[in-house]
């Protein structure tokens, strides 16, 4: 189960918020025990490009594969 602080995978393309399936995101707020996510995306000089509420179908966990 992803909870709060655990990066994440983008699994879709949300171009309304400039962002593509794979894009890594970090979790830090967990809905109704795992429906949803507040989800913030940085760039790589940990500028926030966008924090967006999506649906537990709409990012995976990190894994090592």
């Amino acid at each position: 189960m992803i909870q709060e602080l655990d990066r994440v995978i983008l699994t879709r393309n949300l171009p309304e918020h400039s962002l593509e399936g794979g894009d890594r995101g970090t979790v830090f707020l967990v809905h109704q025990g795992g429906k949803g996510y507040e989800v913030e995306f940085l760039t790589l000089d940990g500028e926030t490009v966008a924090i967006v509420s999506l649906h537990s179908i709409q990012v995976r966990p990190i894994g090592r594969k």
